[in-house]
């Protein structure tokens, strides 16, 4: 499986970790949405889409099942979103 497609809409909002949000298509076939780029004490990452739990918490509605997956995933929103980065600098 590869991504073939990442589309990225950057967010600035003041005060605020969250720094885009991300959509992938995988293979051509299956799309996932609402992807959130997050600014963390280690530098940047992605945060799968989630939806809020009875009991208050969260749960991934869609997430890679292998480290290799999540980190195929990350890196093609990551380098898309330095892109937007390098767009917006000039």
């Amino acid at each position: 499986m590869k991504v073939t497609s990442v589309n990225v809409k950057k967010i600035e909002k003041e005060g605020s970790r969250m720094k885009g949000i991300a959509s992938v298509l995988l293979d051509d076939l299956i799309a996932i949405h609402d992807i959130r780029i997050i600014s963390g004490d280690n530098g940047l990452f992605v945060a799968m889409p989630s939806r809020k739990t009875a009991t208050g918490g969260y749960r991934d509605i869609v997430h890679p099942i292998s480290q290799e997956g999540r980190e195929m995933i990350e890196k093609a929103i990551l380098e898309e979103y330095d892109k937007a980065e390098e767009g917006t600098e000039e």
